[in-house]
């Protein structure tokens, strides 16, 4: 027999290309290389490195994963990171995020991570939070104490209690520094606040530190102003690199000192009902978004407004005139940012995976169980879209009349 190495063609084709539904199969089997047009062998760079406990990809340089078999070793398997601990630090810097549904958010945790660069190796990073929170996850993002302040007072806008509050943090602890995020859904407002309680003068829309000195936006964001670093910072997003290198105690600390309580002069009536269809992609938090697998779009259209999403679709669902162009979400269209974002009959070309990629979640509807959306997808349901859009429709509408018939 001959010892001739055969190509297949095919397989090479898989290996590189990431978005093939064969693709992951094949580099378990240790396929992370081809042949290329000129004979040189091509190695696949994504194959390199492994998954850490937090979600971010390692690459391993001590030779464990040289080996020709493509295989992990154990030893890598287990690879931790390393625990930052600080038992007595000589020094607080005191974080309040936003917290928007209960989560961090990306500019929470670029905020942690100027908190981390600014506390070094002897200060103590403190997450102070308002009320309840989902996140599980404060150990990983930097944070080294935890301090939670309960009550009924602070829930809903209630800015005025909540600067009474970190007044009582500001005299347990005494921070270095104050970090708020300088954003739209309450940090801003907060920190200013908050500067005005402590008779601090604040430096606001902060994108960089370094050497004692602090630039932040100014003239509409065309000019960039450089000041000494104070101890109240308001800092815009991607101020600094998230904590990805270590784990962090996340341990609970106890407010010691008396909250102050004032009659409020601010009443919250509640949050305003908004149109979703008034509201622009970009902004939207809840999207529901139809592709070439929607064939009811009227039915699509009520689902839409029964869920109160804004719609959204994907390019071939524009092209063939069943959305208009300002709907349009991908890479050729809108980048969104949206908490959750529902896709339906969307296969997930690359453009459209460009334009969701910063979506906090994405549940995916589709009767293809190997597209590259339900791959993408953070919860994924097979099936017929008017089926599933309908049975939405359903439980969407009984939740409310259920609501109502509670408050009755």
């Amino acid at each position: 027999m001959s010892d001739i190495i055969r190509r297949d063609p095919r397989a090479e084709w898989i290996a590189r290309n990431r978005l093939h539904p064969l693709h992951a199969a094949m580099q378990q089997q240790g396929q992370t290389s081809w042949m290329g047009p000129n004979g040189l062998i091509r190695k696949n760079p994504h194959a390199v490195g492994f998954i850490g406990p937090n979600g971010i990809k390692r690459i391993d340089r001590s030779g464990a994963q040289q080996g020709t078999s493509g295989k992990r070793s154990a030893a890598t398997e287990v690879v931790q990171l390393p625990l930052h601990v600080v038992e007595q630090p000589a020094y607080y810097i005191c974080v309040v995020p936003d917290m928007v549904g209960g989560r961090l958010g990306s500019h929470d945790k670029d905020l942690l991570g100027l908190a981390n660069k600014l506390a070094g190796t002897s200060g103590a990073v403190v997450a102070v939070l308002f009320g309840e929170d989902k996140e599980a996850a404060f150990d990983t993002a930097g944070v080294d104490r935890v301090l939670r302040i309960d009550g009924n007072e602070f829930d809903g806008y209630s800015p005025e209690a909540r600067v009474l509050a970190l007044s009582a943090v500001e005299s347990q602890l005494a921070p270095r520094h104050w970090l708020l995020p300088d954003s739209r859904t309450g940090g801003g407002e907060l920190g200013r606040r908050l500067a005005a309680k402590l008779g601090e003068r604040p430096a606001t829309r902060v994108w960089q530190v370094a050497n004692e000195q602090c630039t932040g936006r100014a003239g509409a964001g065309r000019e960039d102003l450089v000041r000494t670093l104070p101890r109240l910072i308001l800092a815009a997003a991607e101020c600094a690199d998230p904590v990805s290198e270590t784990r962090h105690e996340a341990r609970t600390l106890d407010l010691e000192a008396k909250v102050a309580h004032s009659l409020p002069r601010i009443e919250d009536l509640g949050p305003v009902a908004v149109d979703p269809a008034q509201i622009p992609m970009a902004e939207a938090e809840f999207i529901l978004s139809g592709g070439n697998g929607v064939r009811d779009w009227a039915l699509f259209h009520k689902a839409a407004e029964a869920l109160g999403a804004t719609e959204g679709a994907s390019r071939v669902a524009v092209d063939d005139g069943h959305m208009p162009r300002n709907r349009q979400v991908g890479a050729t269209g809108t980048w969104v940012t949206a908490r959750v974002y529902l896709a339906v009959g969307i296969s997930g070309a690359i453009q459209h995976l460009q334009g969701i990629g910063a979506c906090d979640k994405v549940v995916a509807v589709n009767m293809d169980p190997g597209c590259d959306m339900i791959k993408r997808a953070d919860l994924s349901v097979i099936g017929d879209s008017a089926a599933i859009l309908a049975a939405l429709i359903q439980l969407a509408t009984e939740y409310r009349q259920g609501g109502a018939r509670d408050a009755a």
